[in-house]
């Protein structure tokens, strides 16, 4: 395994002192590691590599399982490995979809890494669609909310029907209250990157005053004087999401909303479109607070106060990453105060009189019916685009083919003229349906 070559299929430059740490002790020492690293300082690659290095390209048994909380940090880090390209197979498994059609998919792959949710990983080692005779590595990914109440269950099912496991990686930016004995940590060696501070020196830190306890006016003015950069806005409840993305839509905002009552299409769209810029606003719940790798997000919002001190890290752990800088707004009604749990004093944000909507995103997000499974590459779709949807390659942004669809971001100005020029049109001689993802 080269290091050097994987790092610039990935175009990073060098590991970080973290990723190093950690990659020494899982290679050279044979205990279980625990990993301790603020938000967007890169955990994935520090027990990613190393495992690598551990596993046998040349033994075709699934080797390692990794458990994750959602189903999308499962797909981003199984899109992380891929893009290694290590010699390893490699697939995720999760809930929201049919588990038949994931036990083909695991017979035709025969994957020697799996990333998985809890409860699918355990319906699929139930079913025998996966032998656990070759597992001897086990990675928790975000264990803190692995272990809560609402999966601990499940990852102790997942456990018991993993005897041959030898080395364990937990991995968080927040630690746990207890690691349950049932996990069988032994001896770890810790590695506590978090310093005190860090947080703060990467996030500056301001509270927002609503004058009243409804605070969707004040919501609305401060995203106005964002203009155009990208925010994220955090609630308690679903139902609350659905309201604010409901309001700022009807304002003009274009708008992403995410949390774990969509369906697993809507909530990939939604992500999609909020990451490659064609809305500046994702409105969710504490679900976007983890795993998401979204660059360049400038702006966090609570609109509610999160629950709990694991909550606020992980919520402002998604702007200032790798350590770029952030700013992160706490929106306080006439009654709320600043939780105890927050050291740092903020800076009062006080939001101009004037309230004009930002310019629309310049670009929108096309939903292609095609993907890997039919030979579809990002210069048939470019091509598709240009010649069939009269494109020109400067109306053409970020292309993304998954298995069975693809999504392209093309010009607003130009889209509906596009989706005309191509209805009923053929994809690589293949019948196919584009349609605008709202």
């Amino acid at each position: 395994m080269n290091v050097e070559d994987i790092l610039k299929r990935l175009n990073i430059s060098k590991l970080n002192e973290m990723q190093l740490k950690a990659g020494k002790a899982i290679c050279q020492d044979k205990s279980d590691v625990i990993i301790l690293s603020e938000t967007g300082s890169g955990k994935t690659l520090a027990y990613m590599i190393p495992l690598v290095g551990m596993l046998n390209p040349e033994d075709p048994r699934l080797q390692a399982v990794v458990i994750l909380p959602s189903r999308e940090l499962a797909q981003q880090s199984d899109r992380v490995f891929k893009q290694m390209k290590c010699g390893l197979t490699s697939m995720c498994v999760y809930g929201g979809r049919e588990a038949m059609q994931e036990h083909k998919e695991l017979k035709k792959v025969m994957p020697q890494v799996i990333f998985a949710t809890p409860g699918r990983i355990n319906d699929h080692l139930d079913k025998n669609n996966v032998n656990a005779e070759g597992i001897t590595y086990l990675v928790i990914d975000e264990f803190d909310k692995c272990l809560q109440m609402g999966f601990q269950d499940e990852i102790k099912d997942v456990v018991s029907k993993l005897p041959h496991v030898r080395r364990r990686i937990l991995l968080s930016a927040t630690d746990a209250e207890n690691i349950p004995a049932f996990v069988n940590i032994d001896n770890a060696v810790r590695i506590d990157n978090r310093k005190e501070g860090d947080l703060t020196e990467r996030i500056h830190l301001y509270v927002v005053n609503s004058p009243v306890k409804d605070k969707l006016e004040t919501l609305y003015k401060l995203l106005c004087s964002f203009k155009n950069s990208s925010s994220i806005v955090f609630l308690n409840y679903r139902e609350s999401v659905e309201r604010v993305s409901g309001y700022l839509g009807e304002k003009g905002f274009i708008v992403s909303s995410y949390h774990g009552g969509m369906e697993q299409r809507e909530r990939e769209d939604s992500l999609y479109k909020f990451s490659n810029g064609s809305a500046n606003v994702l409105v969710s719940t504490d679900l976007a607070s983890r795993g998401l790798d979204i660059p360049d997000v400038e702006n966090i919002i609570h609109y509610h106060l999160p629950q709990g001190v694991e909550e606020y890290t992980h919520r402002t752990g998604r702007t200032g990453r790798w350590k770029s800088t952030g700013k992160s707004y706490i929106l306080l009604g006439p009654e709320e105060k600043l939780p105890e749990y927050i050291n740092e004093t903020p800076e009062t944000y006080t939001i101009g009189k004037e309230s004009s909507l930002p310019p629309q995103p310049s670009m929108v997000t096309i939903y292609i019916g095609k993907g890997k499974k039919d030979k579809i590459s990002k210069g048939d779709i470019l091509g598709f685009l240009c010649k069939i949807g009269k494109l020109a390659a400067k109306d053409i942004g970020r292309i993304d083919i998954k298995e069975r669809y693809a999504y392209a971001a093309v010009s607003r100005d130009k889209y509906k003229d596009m989706l005309a020029h191509t209805k009923g049109q053929k994809l690589k001689g293949i019948k196919t349906t584009l349609e605008l993802i709202r």
